[in-house]
């Protein structure tokens, strides 16, 4: 089974960051925080990880299941190829050729439900962010908090003293710095390279 990459899935890591309505009085108060870091430290991320493990297993066997069914029927097509009548030979082919074709489209969907999965565990685990990012901004006159994680972050530079993270986490009552479980992003379930199905010629008797 391939390793599982830490990452966090698109939906973390495009999560929309609170935006605070205040009297247009108010001065301009801009924090920021890295979702990516106060995710990893909330207890969720532990069973998230379990689960989406658990879950990609289950997709890997199943395609193991296949791949294995593939080589076994590939094998003794090889073996009696040579003998078979043109008609059954034809069929074992196109048989293959299916198995082949099934493995693939395998492939892509197990790709796409783990990414669904992925969002699926993710969402309570968000909005529960989402809530105490707005509860911290409100209670300490935050008007903005920008998102600091991603290849191209909301936030280029700021001032520590903006960093809201640790605010974030002790409002949800969790010590900063006691979890550094990440939620991992598990690789799609992908066996050996599949090879194409083999087309054995015969010579035909005359």
């Amino acid at each position: 089974m391939n390793k599982f990459r830490v990452a966090l899935a698109a939906a973390a890591l495009t999560f929309t960051t609170a935006t605070v309505s205040v009297a247009q009085t108010a001065p301009l108060k801009i924090g920021y925080t890295s979702v990516e870091y106060v995710l990893s430290q909330m207890p969720e991320s532990k069973q998230i990880e379990s689960q989406l493990k658990d879950y990609s297993t289950q997709l890997k066997n199943q395609l193991d299941t296949k791949y294995t069914e593939y080589q076994t029927k590939g094998e003794a097509f090889q073996k009696g190829a040579a003998t078979m009548p043109d008609p059954v030979r034809a069929d074992k082919q196109k048989e293959l050729q299916n198995l082949q074709q099934s493995i693939q489209e395998f492939q892509q969907s197990a790709e796409t439900s783990l990414q669904q999965k992925q969002q699926t565990l993710l969402k309570p685990a968000l909005d529960k962010l989402q809530q105490n990012i707005d509860a911290v901004a409100m209670e300490n006159g935050y008007t903005y908090i920008l998102n600091s994680d991603g290849a191209s972050p909301v936030l280029l530079h700021g001032p520590k003293e903006g960093d809201v993270s640790d605010l974030i986490l002790k409002k949800m009552g969790i010590t900063p710095g006691a979890n550094n479980t990440k939620v991992a992003t598990p690789a799609a379930p992908a066996p050996s390279v599949v090879p194409a199905a083999s087309k054995t010629k015969t010579k035909t008797k005359k």
